[in-house]
């Protein structure tokens, strides 16, 4: 049972550094928000095309806009704050049941 442990704290482990580098891009994605970036840099492209669908269903289903500033990005990293807050401690507690 001890192996199932293992993965489980291995596979939490894993959602919160995903969970934590998926909130550092979208502090990118607002932060290049402010200035008015290259829009055929790699960088840029790849920081649009992996925050835009996640943003684009958090406008769709609540909208986020007061006064032309987009709190999307906010309510975003709130979810991954409860993901990691709720999600990761609760696999890496039970993990350590199993063990």
């Amino acid at each position: 049972m001890y192996i199932v442990g293992y993965f489980l704290m291995a596979i939490a482990n894993v959602l919160n550094v995903v969970l934590w580098l998926y909130m550092w891009i979208i502090i990118a994605r607002a932060v290049l928000s402010w200035v008015s970036p290259d829009p055929y840099n790699p960088i840029v492209r790849f920081i649009n095309n992996v925050t835009e669908p996640v943003l684009y269903r958090i406008r769709s289903k609540v909208p986020l806009s007061f006064g032309g500033i987009d709190f999307s990005p906010i309510f975003v990293i709130l979810i991954i704050y409860f993901l990691q807050s709720f999600v990761v401690k609760s696999l890496l507690r039970f993990s350590h049941s199993l063990m």
